[in-house]
């Protein structure tokens, strides 16, 4: 006899996730555990982290524990015809979670001023290492940048 399964915390909701890397993904991977849809909208090579070892069957390992549960959909954002599908889909969105450097989704006429006009109810994250404003706003922040930033000593 089986479990009947409860619908998780996130049921319903609809997730545009614009991320990479290790933040991005991993915040929304939380979110599809616990229910959402989330639609990883990835380059038309896909997100380079597919081709990241170690890998299984040739497929990363990486990629797969960050991803798993979520829809993909590959588009090019510097076509017109991709950000028209965007606005589409965000009219259909809960939220929106990017972690491109500052900036980058203001330019592509993606940023939460453009996508909240669409969908009032719009929840935004944007993920960056040093913040959306300031000195060290544009700066990367891989672990090795964080670690040295921060004085951490192995």
């Amino acid at each position: 006899m089986s479990t009947p399964q409860r619908p998780g915390a996130m049921e319903g909701v609809r997730v545009l996730d614009f991320t990479t890397m290790m933040s991005g993904p991993y915040a929304t991977r939380l979110l599809a555990d616990l229910g959402a849809e989330v639609i990883k909208i990835e380059s038309p090579t896909g997100d380079h982290i597919r081709s990241r070892p170690p890998r299984r069957q040739g497929r990363s390992t990486y990629f797969a524990q960050l991803n798993c549960g979520k829809k993909s959909l590959a588009l090019d954002l510097k076509k017109p015809q991709a950000i028209a599908l965007i606005k589409q889909l965000v009219s259909t969105a809960d939220v929106v979670v990017e972690n491109f450097r500052p900036g980058v989704m203001k330019r592509l006429g993606l940023d939460y001023d453009t996508l909240s006009a669409l969908q009032p109810k719009l929840v935004y994250c944007s993920i960056s290492g040093f913040g959306q404003t300031g000195s060290w706003a544009g700066r990367t922040a891989y672990a090795p940048v964080l670690h040295a930033a921060s004085g951490y000593e192995l």
